[in-house]
């Protein structure tokens, strides 16, 4: 299944490089194949997969930029990257900034507590505002365990690539081994 995947990976190369060719991006191509943005490889995806990662915590509408600068300055894949923010949704948001509050408490000196829902959303009710006022209150512990929380999965994504996609080749190299 991954080796199906490698060769579709590869597969979308051409295509992709045939669409910078043509249209309003060709211009820019040089630059554009220059920096990786949309090479297929191991190297590219990976790292295109830990600048998803990292921006995937930044709040809202800023992810995808921050995710294209932060694929342009690591020479990452712009489409594993924008892919890989999308484990942030309106469902995960909330746990994933409570995670990041106690990764912050954790780091900080001195004893954090999380702020309950109930003291910023008066009846328990839930809106953008009493959602806001929360993630205020969770005030220098959310700030310090954000960027802690996505370099840590910005790493584990990373080797993630690394290792799906080395896993093929392992396996090969066992099978021989058992031949022999």
């Amino acid at each position: 299944m991954l080796c199906t995947l490698r060769r579709w990976l590869r597969g979308l190369e051409p295509r992709a490089r045939a669409y910078l060719s043509h249209g309003w991006l060709s211009p820019y191509h040089p630059w554009l194949e220059q920096r990786a943005l949309f090479r297929f490889q191991r190297q590219p995806l990976a790292r295109g997969v830990a600048a998803g990662m990292f921006c995937g915590l930044i709040p809202g509408p800023l992810q995808l930029p921050g995710t294209l600068l932060a694929c342009a300055w690591l020479r990452g894949n712009i489409v594993a990257g924008g892919a890989a923010t999308f484990y942030t949704n309106p469902l995960t948001t909330v746990p994933l900034y409570a995670l990041a509050f106690y990764v912050g408490a954790l780091v900080m000196p001195g004893e954090q507590v999380l702020p309950a829902w109930g003291s910023v959303a008066p009846g328990g009710d839930f809106s953008v505002q009493a959602l806001g006022a929360w993630m205020q209150a969770l005030g220098t512990p959310l700030l310090v365990g954000l960027p802690t929380l996505g370099l840590v999965l910005a790493a584990l994504g990373y080797a993630t690539v690394q290792l799906l996609w080395l896993a093929p080749a392992w396996q090969r190299k066992r099978r021989l081994a058992r031949s022999r």
